[in-house]
């Protein structure tokens, strides 16, 4: 398939290269951010990158949006496509209906439109992720681009599912709970222990534990420990007054603490 990026940020540095591992030629990466589209396009092939959004003239047969929600309407209002073209946005949270009805109004030719959903964390420049073990989410406004697209998402991933708008909304907020609001704790922690002159080096065996723990129980919540769990609440008070000069770890301390004694305190 000849594949264009629109949008050169965490997730096209990955994708990108794991399309072309596959067979695939991406042909341009355009980005409002030229640095970002040329520090993607040296790590590829042949692709060039494209200074806007006027792709009458391109090869491509894909056109994956791979920018921020935020932003997708506008891009998409500017955007100009080939005959034929398939488009997919990558958004966790966007419905397949607001893409199908911006295609709808502001392109000039008819265009088939897809979700193509990687349920993982991306970071630009890091090292290219592997697929194989990324569950993708997909979903197309028709059969042809269905298939279309699930035989390409075979190709880099064993997890490749159809997953309705809404199925993809409710992963995509567990997904924060799960990565971001877990990584954030971890920030957390590392800031608690550095700043009393402790390495957060000593964390990493209990960090690594739970982890391993909670991903081999059916239910993390079979194996929860903790001053919370065994509502231990002269431990509670303890780190409470430790915190008294930091209001806002203190909050999320209590409000952590209710949510796991609401759990297993009958």
């Amino acid at each position: 398939m000849e594949i264009s990026f629109i949008g050169a940020g965490n997730l096209a540095w990955h994708l990108a290269p794991a399309f072309e591992n596959a067979g695939h030629h991406i042909n341009e990466v355009y980005s409002r951010q030229l640095q970002h589209s040329r520090r993607l396009v040296s790590n590829l092939y042949d692709a060039h990158t494209h200074s806007d959004l006027n792709f009458a003239d391109s090869p491509s047969k894909l056109f994956v949006l791979a920018v921020p929600d935020d932003a997708l309407e506008e891009v998409c209002s500017r955007l100009v496509l080939p005959e034929n073209a398939r488009i997919v946005h990558t958004s966790g949270t966007r419905p397949l209906s607001d893409l199908t009805h911006w295609m709808a109004i502001y392109s000039d030719v008819p265009v088939r439109t897809g979700v193509f959903y990687a349920l993982q964390t991306f970071t630009r420049e890091q090292t290219f992720m592997e697929f194989g073990e990324v569950p993708l989410c997909l979903e197309a406004s028709d059969k042809e681009l269905e298939d279309e697209l699930v035989t390409m998402g075979q190709e880099i991933s064993d997890i490749v599912y159809l997953i309705t708008s809404g199925e993809r909304r409710v992963l995509h907020m567990a997904a924060v709970f799960a990565c971001n609001f877990t990584n954030h704790l971890l920030a957390l922690a590392h800031d608690v222990t550095t700043a009393n002159g402790l390495e957060f080096d000593l964390l990493r065996p209990l960090i690594r534990e739970t982890l391993r723990k909670g991903l081999a129980a059916d239910n993390p919540a079979q194996v929860q420990t903790g001053p919370a769990r065994r509502n231990d609440l002269s431990t509670i008070e303890a780190h409470l007054s430790m915190l008294a000069t930091q209001p806002r770890l203190a909050e999320l301390y209590e409000v952590m603490t209710s949510s796991i004694q609401r759990m297993y305190i009958r």
